[in-house]
């Protein structure tokens, strides 16, 4: 008996003590000096929404009739101007997203949709891309216009797509067909070259963040690095994980890992880099390949792509590309908003300054060749980042991240554990370079967002019950909101 209670005192003295806090040591972190991005287009949102509902009350006849006419003159309108180069100021941009808006609820009214809007948008972004070369990214109107044009538009598009039958709704879509000589596969009916970068959204609820946690919030949480070995053609995506750091994975393992979409990128084959040399892409990929395969390089979760001896997702590739010459993300990535700064930071990032994923897509040295996405997974892609938008202004009103200190010590334990297993080259429950109390917090953060998507989707499923049509965003994030002020 003796024993036993001598044991029982050990266990809660070892209990106490794991139960006190560490000192919190302020982080060094690299804050951003700019203004996040504001649409501040409740009210036209909700007009296209109007428009929709009034267009589904159309004769099939009459609302056909009028997106024949309103995208043949759109259609006209981007022919005239398709070939002569603009600057990010110019109004014709206005005038080329205003002609798109005004269709696209026509579109998505329609009982057989015309597949004209994604030619249409597929264009447009052909032509940004191609004006974006000869405009200086690192200014306001640069990003702002190449965002509104690039994320704004793939937003009317999506909600075209939501509103789709299954056998209407377009998985891939085909952009810029970019020419490479490297070696290449088929991936979900998409042609990869080694080097192509590929951008994707994850399942995680860390991904909605790490997508909307931007001075551009975006739809895109993780980047991968392709090489595609000569001999056997034999394809290895290059990639980092919080919970593994710089690691290679396999076609299937790639796939399997869940995520609501990807876009496939490639560095434009007219850089004068790739003149000198066709195989450069291919090159930087065999020795990120090859770094990853002589050292263990841990995830980067301070964010810092200038120090290459940890690494998060986007610096795999720009590292890769630097040996070789080329800067990938032409302009800097910038967080500004406070909120977001300091549930980042709980999370040990430290670089506010740095390469987002998302912010890829605006790099005018790459073309967008393609981009894949599931009807089903479409929906709870925009769900997720609903609540993310709502949690987020709640960030900014001071809301903190918070965690049970009674789950401490257990936290602790566990910690230590996942030491060991990583000094044994296994994976660990908590990852390496986050520690008890991060590993709390990031619990705490999931739970909320899960107890806060649950009451999104219940308003959402009885919106499509009561109009018959799933929630466009904007009405997706006012139901978060509510979701949170219960």
């Amino acid at each position: 008996m003796k024993k036993i209670n001598l044991g029982l005192k050990i266990v809660v003295v070892l209990y106490l003590i794991l139960l006190i806090p560490l000192p919190q040591y302020k982080n060094e972190i690299h804050v951003a000096s700019k203004t996040p991005f504001t649409w501040n287009q409740d009210s036209l949102w909700k007009s296209l929404e109007l428009t929709f509902k009034e267009a589904k009350d159309l004769s099939r006849i009459k609302l056909d009739s009028l997106v024949y006419k309103m995208s043949g003159d759109a259609d006209l309108f981007l022919t005239k101007y398709r070939d002569t180069i603009y600057g990010p100021d110019n109004k014709i941009y206005d005038s080329i997203e205003s002609k798109f808006f005004s269709v696209a609820p026509l579109i998505a009214a329609q009982e057989k949709k015309s597949d004209w809007y994604i030619r249409y948008y597929n264009s447009l972004r052909q032509k940004l891309k191609m004006d974006s070369q000869y405009w200086d990214m690192s200014t306001l109107i640069a990003r702002n216009t190449s965002y509104k044009m690039l994320y704004g538009m793939r937003a009317a598009v999506e909600e075209i797509l939501l509103q789709s039958n299954t056998d209407e709704f377009v998985s891939t879509m085909y952009v810029t067909d970019e020419p490479s000589v490297t070696p290449s596969i088929d991936m979900l009916g998409i042609k990869v070259h080694s080097g192509d970068l590929l951008v994707s959204r994850g399942g995680a609820e860390v991904s909605a963040f790490i997508s909307r946690g931007n001075d551009y919030p975006g739809n895109f949480s993780h980047v991968a690095l392709i090489y595609i070995d000569k001999e056997t053609n034999k394809p290895y995506f290059i990639e980092a994980h919080i919970e593994r750091g710089v690691a290679i994975s396999s076609l299937d393992n790639y796939l399997k890992d869940k995520k609501l979409r990807f876009m496939v990128m490639r560095l434009r084959s007219d850089l004068p880099a790739l003149k000198l040399n066709p195989m450069l892409p291919h090159e930087a990929a065999e020795y990120m390949y090859n770094e990853s395969q002589t050292k263990h390089i841990p995830y980067d979760f301070k964010m810092d792509y200038h120090d290459s001896s940890a690494m998060f997702c986007s610096e795999v590739g720009s590292y890769a590309y630097k040996q070789y010459g080329i800067n990938l993300w032409e302009f800097q990535s910038t967080i500004s908003s406070i909120g977001i700064i300091n549930w980042l930071n709980a999370f040990g990032v430290q670089n506010f300054v740095t390469q987002m994923p998302s912010d890829l897509e605006y790099d005018p040295m790459l073309s967008v060749v393609a981009e894949w996405r599931d009807k089903e997974i479409l929906f709870q892609d925009h769900l997720d980042n609903a609540v993310m938008d709502a949690l987020i202004s709640q960030a900014n009103k001071g809301e903190k991240l918070d965690y049970n200190i009674w789950a401490l010590p257990l936290a602790r334990v566990l910690k230590a554990y996942s030491y060991v297993l990583t000094t044994l080259g296994k994976e660990g429950i908590i990852p390496q370079g986050m520690d008890a109390a991060t590993a709390l917090k990031n619990n705490y953060f999931v739970n909320q967002f899960q107890d806060f998507k649950s009451n999104t989707l219940k308003k959402a499923e009885l919106f499509k019950k009561e109009n018959g049509y799933l929630p466009p965003y904007w009405q997706l994030v006012q139901f978060a909101e509510e979701s949170l002020d219960k």
